[in-house]
């Protein structure tokens, strides 16, 4: 149950991760703030602390994504022609900034890291010890 929670926070913590991303970059080009941007980030932080919680959704979720951040660290062509494939459009978060053609969803989070670290919190706080996890897992 923990694993299939973890594969269904997967996308919703990949998309919102990208949008996110995308939202802070167009804030910082215009020099003005992203607060959808800060938003899809918070949320995306809130997730990850019900994962870190529960070890089996938090490595279900952080296996994935801590792969394709290695992958875009290690062959970017390779991994944005993956994501290429994702879709964006019909999403519930399709009004959040979104990839353009030269960008598929996911580029941006995983060229600067972020799915890397947040793959790696997830699969880190799974293998510690049960009083170091979340304040959450009680």
């Amino acid at each position: 149950m923990g694993a299939a929670a973890g594969l269904a926070a997967l996308l919703p913590v990949y998309y919102l991760t990208e949008a996110g991303a995308k939202a802070l970059r167009a804030g910082a080009a215009e020099a003005g703030p992203a607060p959808a941007g800060l938003g899809c980030l918070a949320a995306v932080a809130m997730i990850v602390a019900v994962l870190a919680a529960w070890p089996a959704a938090a490595l279900a979720c952080g296996v994935p994504l801590t792969s394709a951040g290695m992958l875009f660290a290690l062959d970017a062509e390779a991994a944005v022609n993956v994501a290429a494939s994702l879709p964006w459009s019909g999403l519930p978060w399709d009004g959040l900034p979104r990839a353009e053609l030269a960008e598929p969803p996911g580029t941006l989070a995983g060229v600067t890291g972020l799915y890397t670290l947040i793959g790696a919190l997830l699969v880190l706080s799974a293998l510690l010890p049960a009083r170091w996890r979340s304040i959450l897992s009680g």
